[in-house]
């Protein structure tokens, strides 16, 4: 029987995209693991395509066989971390964070400064779901999680 709708087959068949924020090397360890997990429940990981908690969610989900975008600030796909698949230059600097979590289907802060807490406000005005992974900022009405496989599951729901 034919689909009615090109659009409701392409949204039945999507891959969940799970942007990960946020910076600090003090964060590495807890993002690689927010990346593992992602990439087993099937999700892509989509970063601003930097180093620290963007390069640890990267190399976490490719470990896992994963999928990486990373969405960079400036105008060379050499700058990508080395866990990056799919690179995209926007040439646009700090701007490229609305571009990183209007990516993603639900967000995931893991430590970070004032980027990513623009990056939390922007995505919570697109109506995703964010996540903010302890110790992270602290913003009134956003769900927290104490450990990585909470802050998955909070994010895309229990591994199928």
């Amino acid at each position: 029987m034919p689909l009615e709708s090109p659009r409701l087959y392409y949204r039945a068949v999507a891959v969940v995209q799970v942007a990960v924020i946020g910076s600090g090397r003090e964060h590495e360890a807890r993002a690689e693991e927010v990346g593992r997990l992602l990439a087993e429940h099937g999700c892509t990981v989509v970063t601003g395509g930097g180093g620290e908690v963007m390069a640890a969610a990267c190399r976490g989900a490719k470990a896992a066989g994963g999928t990486t975008i990373g969405i960079l600030p400036g105008e060379r796909r050499e700058d990508a971390n080395p866990w990056v698949e799919h690179v995209v230059v926007t040439g646009i600097g700090h701007a490229r964070n609305l571009a990183v979590v209007a990516s993603g289907d639900a967000v995931i802060a893991v430590g970070g400064s004032w980027g990513t807490l623009a990056e939390i406000a922007l995505a919570s005005r697109l109506g995703r779901k964010v996540v903010i992974l302890e110790p992270g900022q602290v913003v009134e009405g956003i769900a927290r999680a104490s450990t990585p496989a909470e802050a998955v599951e909070l994010a895309v729901g229990p591994r199928a």
